[in-house]
């Protein structure tokens, strides 16, 4: 048996050595596990393109773009994999709900994923934050969906206590979500308990106001300790609590062997997954551990967004300890090959596809996977329904949201962009455009009241794509927003806001500055002079207090919650003090740019005639930018 990490104590290797040596328990006998795993599906149910670097039969790794994950693949693979070998676990970490339309464009909200979900068939689901999005009324909604076919998927978390009134109190719902479950597998019995993230998911998710969430290791520690006393020696840890976490909290328990983990998005496994333009993986799969006792542990995750599959080979001795594990993070893969960026691009001659393929399996982790038939199926109707959605009208806008990524007047960068009625009026050249303007202010207004509130917003300017006329459909709205970015919530005090601004500023003004970057702003606003050297562009910097409505100046030494999309929040369009901004202060509250418009749009009050919401222009109070002096 190889040794994990340095410094186990003499007691933990003597236990180690044991357990590869034999011994007895109730079970006896030695067993190897098979565990199947997603986490942090986010609604995204269909597939997308993706652009990897791989062998096309030349000298260097050229662009080929495929098909790439979406659910039918998931259940696919995960069904291909389960028949290969004995002893599975189906597991999902969490974090079903929140990401796309489908969760609530394509009937009841969460109902698409539910009966994804049921295409699986999982042994177990633990819940995430964002299984709270719409309070524990919503999420009994969601269960009761899930739970509507045979499946009946075991719903998990030892930490959420929930509140006296609310739908989920065990006097409403028993049974409904439990601390852990057991299974059986090759005739022993293995535990697997739940954990909820606990302080974030109170923080910017909407639980009941009396519903709580314990300390992780605590709830941890008492649930396996009370599976352990009924003679289970095999504890799997599915917990949504995040890969950095994972690691804090296996470290204070005793007698976890797996940790199936979620909520952070993490992609593990070997450093070629960013060579081939997978993504960039923040450890090993499996990341091996040792508990408090030195005992072995195994940790994985496998990503977001329906991309991969993790497969976990897990042995344990006879005394219910493990002595090996190894896997892979499958990425799903179509086999229709495009050399370049895009879909449309020519697809590979048949020279170019054998090259191709064996550049796939050479990787080891890239998987060509079909969408299962009936999954696809199952997706159908639910497509069908955001198409429907997409042509619906939305919203009417009697006057033109003006679109403009910076002010300026005559012959300033970007001026053509407004319409020729918009440029008339002036009010572009002063302030910028309109629509960028009530993005950033929808992302205020609903920050506060569904995501745990927001101090200020920040939107880039090139983000937002199309002015908006007369009725608006939600694929014009969409057509807005069209990128899918989630947002952020980071803590960052008034001085990090300035050095924000002058990022965005400088990305603008400074060599070689394009119009994308400009900051609009909800909740604060400022004086711009375009001539003035890096970091001094900004001033007269404010801050709009949410309960009075009164402006006041920024304080460099306070803390503000600023809602941003997460490009701009990991460095995009040159926001560097934003990716400086340390994980302790930041949370991915990974809801869609575009659904939270959306929800902006339905709360506005109705135009009398159409008995639409009515889209119109902020009051000029509102803007971020207050003045504008442009280049010299």
């Amino acid at each position: 048996m190889t040794m994990w990490r340095k410094g186990l104590t003499a007691v933990a290797v003597a236990s180690l050595v044991a357990a590869c040596g034999g011994g007895s328990d109730d079970n006896g006998q030695p067993l190897d596990l098979t565990i199947l795993h997603i986490n942090d599906h986010h609604s995204t149910l269909e597939s997308k393109a993706k652009t990897l670097k791989l062998s096309a039969g030349g000298t260097a790794a050229q662009d080929v773009t495929v098909d790439a994950g979406g659910f039918p693949r998931v259940t696919a693979a995960i069904a291909e994999l389960a028949a290969q070998s004995p002893n599975v676990l189906k597991l999902h970490a969490g974090d079903a709900l929140t990401g796309t339309l489908y969760f609530n464009r394509a009937g009841a909200d969460g109902e698409a994923d539910a009966a994804m979900m049921n295409t699986v068939c999982f042994d177990a689901f633990t819940l995430g934050n964002h299984e709270f999005d719409k309070g524990d009324t919503g999420l009994k909604g969601f269960l009761d969906r899930l739970h509507a076919g045979s499946c009946k998927t075991p719903v998990l978390s030892a930490n959420v206590q929930f509140g006296a009134n609310s739908a989920l109190h065990a006097s409403r719902a028993p049974g409904l979500v439990s601390p852990s479950t057991v299974v059986e597998r090759g005739g022993q019995k293995i535990g697997i308990v739940g954990l909820t993230i606990a302080g974030k998911t109170k923080a910017s998710s909407s639980p009941d106001a009396d519903t709580r969430f314990e300390d992780e290791a605590v709830a941890a520690q008492r649930e396996i300790d009370r599976l352990r006393a009924q003679g289970i020696n095999k504890i799997i840890l599915m917990s949504h609590i995040g890969y950095g976490y994972d690691q804090e909290v296996i470290a204070r328990l005793s007698g976890v062997d797996i940790a199936v983990g979620g909520d952070s998005h993490t992609l593990l496994g070997p450093d070629a997954l960013a060579t081939t333009g997978v993504g960039t993986p923040g450890g090993a799969y499996p990341t091996r551990l040792a508990d408090k006792d030195g005992k072995n542990v195994c940790l994985v995750q496998a990503w977001e967004y329906a991309q991969v599959v993790g497969e976990l080979k897990v042995s344990f001795d006879a005394k219910g300890e493990v002595t090996s594990c190894n896997g892979t993070p499958h990425v799903l893969i179509g086999n229709d090959y495009r050399i370049g960026t895009a879909l449309t691009a020519p697809a590979a001659t048949d020279a170019q596809r054998a090259a191709i393929a064996a550049s796939v399996a050479a990787t080891g982790f890239l998987r060509v996977t079909a969408p299962q038939a009936a999954a696809t199926a199952a997706l159908q109707p639910f497509k069908d329904k955001v198409a429907v959605f997409n042509q619906t009208q939305v919203a009417v806008a009697p006057q033109e949201l003006c679109s403009r990524r910076v002010p300026g007047g005559v012959g300033s960068a970007d001026y053509s962009r407004s319409s020729p009625a918009c440029t008339a009026e002036g009010s572009v050249s002063v302030r910028g455009g309109d629509i960028q303007q009530l993005v950033a202010q929808a992302y205020l207004e609903v920050a506060n009241a569904r995501y745990g509130g927001a101090d200020l917003t920040l939107q880039s300017g090139g983000g937002v794509r199309v002015p908006l006329q007369g009725t608006v459909t939600a694929a014009q709205a969409i057509q807005v927003l069209p990128f899918g970015n989630m947002l952020f919530r980071l803590d960052v005090t008034g001085q990090e806001v300035k050095g924000m601004l002058e990022d965005g500023l400088q990305a603008v003004y400074g060599p070689g500055g394009s119009t994308g970057p400009y900051p609009y702003t909800g909740g604060m606003r400022f004086d711009v002079n375009a001539s003035a050297a890096n970091g001094s562009r900004a001033s007269g910097i404010e801050v709009r207090d949410n309960g009075t409505g009164n402006w006041v100046a920024l304080d460099p030494a306070k803390t503000y919650k600023l809602f941003v999309l997460s490009f701009n929040a990991t460095g995009g369009d040159g926001y560097r003090t934003l990716a400086a901004v340390p994980a302790a202060r930041r949370l991915d509250i990974g809801v869609l740019d575009a659904d939270v418009f959306f929800s902006y749009i339905e709360a506005l009050p109705k135009d009398g005639t159409t008995g639409l919401p009515l889209l119109g222009r902020l009051s000029h109070d509102l803007y971020s930018t207050k003045s504008f002096v442009g280049l010299n």
